[in-house]
């Protein structure tokens, strides 16, 4: 290939490299280009990088869910991605193929801007090129997105679990919410519409025992901070036709962060959201936290039911949510005993067997 900045990759090499959860719907045989030279990166886009100091992320998250060890001088594959995380870090892509960071064990690459105390340094990365096709195009995640299915309009019964901030327990609120639909006996789809590329969290929707389960790298973002509002919305309405149409009775999804997040309070406001959700959880670790968010999500007309999260972890906590919201405060037993199916007012769907349940 004698294209300038354009060198192709020896299959040896592609074969050796560590490739990550956000990758995991590309084939290594689409790796045929490296592309160097001035470019400036777009979020989605894919890098060979070497591993040039350890940090914070000392393993990655490969595509079939096992945590790679990582060294120095190791070559990975990662994803640009914007990164927000209020306990760890906060990264942007860069706008050349400079030094940057690892910011996510699922592999994605920024620069970070700010970090919580408690983090080590990011692991720091440089980029040998971009990876292309076989025409030297960059591989973009997008290119390898769920289409949105044929829409007729209906949609399984749905259940969106949100919360005051990240680890408010959000996904073990969920994973308990699957634990109880799927042992009534329903067939259940899960998501998690925001946040960025891991797999930790839909690890944990599996083991519940949900029947499909995606995220938004599906829909082809590595993360959704700084993502147009209606690519938010977009990627939520996508995963949630496409697990209906892959025969979810129920759906359970959860949104990422906090209500005071960009992406998440614009999507918490659209119509979309109001349109896809015949429920909300709330989920947060005291009860002043619940009490707030239970108040915001009602004021936007959401028919939130129920308060959960980590506060269910002292029962003076509990009681002090439900006299303040007014509402029951659900623990993980409540969220995964069968009756969880008449507590949310779960419709069965059209030509759904009520009598199996």
């Amino acid at each position: 290939m004698n294209t300038p900045n354009v060198s192709l990759l020896n299959v040896s090499r592609v074969a050796r490299l560590k490739t990550p959860y956000t990758t995991r719907r590309i084939p290594a045989s689409a790796f045929v280009t490296l592309l160097g030279g001035s470019r400036a990166p777009r979020v989605g886009d894919l890098i060979l990088a070497r591993v040039d100091k350890l940090g914070q992320h000392r393993h990655l998250e490969l595509a079939c869910g096992r945590r790679a060890r990582l060294y120095e001088g190791d070559e990975i594959v990662l994803a640009y991605g914007n990164r927000y995380a209020p306990d760890q870090f906060e990264a942007e892509v860069p706008s050349d193929l400079g030094p940057c960071h690892m910011v996510a064990g699922g592999g994605v690459a920024a620069r970070v801007i700010t970090r919580h105390d408690k983090m080590r340094g990011a692991t720091v990365v440089q980029p040998l090129g971009l990876l292309g096709d076989r025409n030297g195009r960059p591989i973009n995640l997008a290119d390898f997105a769920l289409d949105s299915p044929r829409s007729d309009g209906r949609r399984a019964f749905t259940v969106a679990v949100v919360g005051t901030s990240m680890n408010a327990g959000k996904t073990e609120t969920a994973s308990n919410l699957i634990r109880g639909f799927a042992g009534a006996g329903l067939r259940v789809g899960a998501a998690k519409v925001t946040g960025t590329g891991a797999g930790c969290d839909i690890w944990m929707m599996v083991d519940a025992g949900a029947q499909s389960v995606l995220d938004f790298t599906d829909a082809g973002l590595p993360s959704t901070y700084l993502a147009d509002p209606q690519d938010v919305e977009r990627v939520m309405t996508t995963l949630l036709d496409v697990l209906y149409a892959s025969g979810a009775d129920v759906v359970v999804f959860e949104v990422a962060d906090g209500l005071y997040q960009r992406e998440t309070a614009h999507l918490l406001k659209s119509a979309a959201f109001a349109h896809a959700v015949d429920a909300v959880v709330f989920a947060a670790g005291d009860a002043m936290g619940s009490a707030g968010g239970v108040h915001a999500l009602r004021a936007m007309g959401l028919p939130v039911i129920a308060a959960s999260g980590l506060l269910t972890a002292s029962p003076l906590a509990m009681r002090e949510a439900a006299h303040a919201t007014g509402l029951e405060v659900l623990d993980l037993d409540a969220l995964r005993s069968p009756g969880i199916l008449d507590f949310v007012g779960f419709r069965a769907a059209e030509g759904l067997a009520v009598g199996a349940m």
